[in-house]
């Protein structure tokens, strides 16, 4: 119940003031005259000022309202380490029955996880979003029960009341961390790049676990390698990349007893390795049609060089010319083929013909190239089947095909096989057209060659095979059994996908890791796993992944296409992850490289401590035990030893409003008049 007395003027305060002002100047002056009678003058004149005001008394009937006190409650991934989850329980749970001991007192708990997109703690954010949905005038005090790594501070709310914390985890805590520093995105093939790494102690560390830390360094699926690296400095670590594509480097510092967590003991860095520069050789034996495919393929890819030659004038031809009147260069065969065919990724022969150009000796050179990892393409004509074919030296031990001296002509349709649908190099090439064949345009010549080593991916008329892919010692090998693909790039028939088969044939070559035929990739959206599995195999086995906790999940894999497989997995949690079919084993980072909850995981309230001082709130240590909660008033300090305080607001929600007149205006004219006579009589006495 409330009462106050309100006024309801018979005319516009305007009128009352100026009644009143010049009342006042007419007891004034009666004052100065010295009139008898004047502080009857004076009531008379306010009884009728009160007449006008019209005064009246309200009273209200008042429901109290509840203070609300707001608790946030941090459930992000740095408190589920050691036993913080218990302790946040633990506090919660107590807060709540001190607060109902206070009565009159409302608790709103306020959850958070971990931000979206590695944004961390938004402590902050949740307590702004808490207060705009409840009365200013009713809140009393907010907690927040956190380790105090909140990464939103810059968004802290204006408060009516204290702010506090209840701060998780216990003075003892250490922690070890491994942070990269520097990793570039990108970089080229046989070139080193500096990675730099820290390793960084957190807390109280045992004095025998400071100073020097165990570093595991792996590439890809290898086994790791262990190094003693020092604590506390950068470590610049020079790498160079094995292979073109995705490289992916896994880092791990060992967990030591009695650290809080090993989450943040590992980083993985993914580094794209690309080639500075591809350089072909491209040796024709003779100018003809297909010559100028093979040179705008390679001329168009700008990261190609190129070396061509084509022999027009072999050693055997005798027409009287004096060499001193040529203008053809001569082929540099020592050069090319014995001091700088370490320095070609790809060698093609095109049409070539063994003519006393290149010496017995020189084959046997590019035969070693191939074995210790180099690339030769053979595209053969009618050439290729016969007595001075490039089979008939010392390349037949890495050749896929053996020539049986038939040259087939007449037209005939190229068909991708059934191991040819699965193989990257002519994967989607088959397209059927109406009636069911590819719709491309023929050919006219195909030397016959039998296959004994190696993968037939398209074949000619009756099965003959077109096109063999071979591995050899570390190199690759290619044979095409047919020099009139120019027919599909002239249009013949409606062409077909000549630059596309090309230069997929080429890169397969160049062992490009897209074209790898078997291959176990992952590509990570979010917590969302997608793995690809590529083989020429007709089955795929199931897939093992392992987290960073050990859990193990094994999932099938799906055909999605020919000799394609696929699993969709969503992992539970951030971190390094290893796959396996039992072949092939790649590794997947989800998440972040480092997770913002764990670059510091030591509870303390030091950034908080601005915030809590500018309420006048205090930080607790729930390992100490649960303060006890006091009502204080507003404007005095909340937190002491032991203690910390909420304010009561005192609000209320009225329910019902009473206005009653004090007097009757008549009475007010009766009483006004009454003291205007007595004034009267009293100065006619005088």
């Amino acid at each position: 119940m409330g009462g106050q007395i309100v006024f309801d003027p018979l005319l516009p305060w305007v009128v009352v003031w100026a009644a009143a002002a010049l009342a006042a100047l007419a007891l004034a002056l009666a004052v100065w005259r010295r009139l008898a009678g004047g502080w009857l003058r004076a009531g008379a004149a306010l009884a009728l000022l009160a007449a006008i005001a019209n005064p009246a008394l309200q009273t209200e009937e008042r429901t109290a309202l509840p203070d609300i006190v707001l608790v946030v409650v941090d459930e992000s991934a740095s408190q589920r380490i050691a036993d913080r989850s218990a302790q946040t329980a633990q506090a919660v749970e107590g807060l709540t029955a001190r607060l109902a001991a206070l009565g009159n007192t409302q608790l709103r708990i306020v959850p958070i996880g971990d931000g979206p997109g590695n944004a961390g703690s938004l402590g902050m954010t949740a307590l702004a979003e808490a207060l705009s949905e409840v009365p200013r005038a009713q809140v009393a005090g907010a907690f927040l029960v956190s380790d105090g790594q909140l990464h939103d501070l810059d968004r802290a709310p204006d408060l009516p009341a204290p702010l506090h914390l209840l701060l998780t985890g216990r003075e003892g805590d250490w922690d070890r961390r491994l942070v990269v520093r520097n990793a570039p995105a990108f970089a080229i093939l046989g070139e080193p790049v500096t990675l730099t790494l820290r390793v960084e102690d957190q807390g109280a560390v045992p004095p025998g676990l400071a100073g020097r830390a165990r570093l595991s360094i792996a590439a890809g699926g290898a086994d790791p390698v262990t190094y003693q690296v020092p604590v506390g400095e950068d470590l610049d670590l020079p790498v160079t990349l094995e292979h073109a594509g995705l490289n992916v480097l896994r880092f791990q510092v060992a967990a030591e007893d009695g650290e809080l967590t090993d989450r943040n003991n590992a980083a993985i860095v993914q580094i794209n390795g690309v080639r500075d520069r591809l350089r072909v050789l491209l040796v024709s034996g003779e100018p003809h049609a297909g010559e100028r495919v093979w040179r705008n393929l390679l001329k168009s890819d700008a990261s190609v060089d190129l070396v061509h030659f084509t022999i027009l004038r072999p050693p055997e031809k005798q027409d009287g010319v004096p060499v001193s009147e040529l203008s053809l260069i001569a082929f540099p065969t020592r050069e090319l083929f014995v001091e700088k065919i370490g320095e070609f990724d790809l060698i093609i022969f095109d049409r070539y013909r063994r003519r006393g150009i290149l010496p017995a000796a020189y084959f046997d050179n590019i035969r070693r190239y191939v074995l210790e990892g180099g690339a030769v393409l053979v595209a053969s004509g009618p050439e290729y089947g016969a007595a001075d074919s490039l089979y008939r030296s010392a390349l037949a031990d890495v050749l896929p095909g053996t020539p049986t001296a038939r040259v087939l002509e007449g037209g005939f349709r190229p068909e991708v096989t059934d191991l040819g649908r699965r193989h990257p190099v002519t994967e989607g090439l088959a397209a059927t057209g109406p009636d069911g064949q590819p719709p491309w345009g023929r050919w006219f010549r195909l030397v016959e060659v039998q296959g004994e080593t190696g993968d037939v991916v398209m074949q000619g008329p009756e099965g003959r095979p077109l096109l063999m892919l071979d591995r050899v010692g570390e190199g690759r090998v290619a044979l095409l059994a047919s020099d009139h693909a120019w027919l599909w790039s002239r249009g013949f028939e409606g062409g077909g996908p000549q630059l596309e088969l090309l230069r997929r044939l080429s890169h397969w070559m160049m062992k490009e890791p897209e074209l790898e035929e078997e291959a176990l990739t992952a590509r990570a959206e979010g917590l969302r796993l997608t793995v690809t599995r590529r083989t020429l195999a007709e089955s795929a086995r199931e897939l093992r992944i392992t987290g960073p906790d050990g859990t193990a999940t094994v999932l099938p894999l799906v055909e999605v296409a020919p000799g394609r497989y696929q699993a969709e997995w969503i992992a539970p949690d951030v971190g390094l992850y290893r796959l396996t079919d039992g072949e092939i084993e790649t590794v997947a980072a989800l998440g972040p490289p480092a997770p913002r909850e764990f670059e510091a995981t030591i509870a303390s309230a030091a950034a908080l401590e601005p915030l809590l001082a500018a309420t006048r709130g205090g930080a607790a240590r729930i390992e100490a035990g649960l303060p006890e909660i006091r009502q204080v008033r507003e404007g005095r300090p909340a937190a002491g030893r032991g203690w910390l305080g909420v304010t009561p607001r005192g609000a209320y929600l009225t329910t019902e409003v009473r206005i009653a007149a004090l007097l009757p205006p008549w009475l007010f004219l009766l009483l006004g008049a009454g003291l205007a006579v007595a004034a009267w009589l009293r100065e006619g006495r005088r």
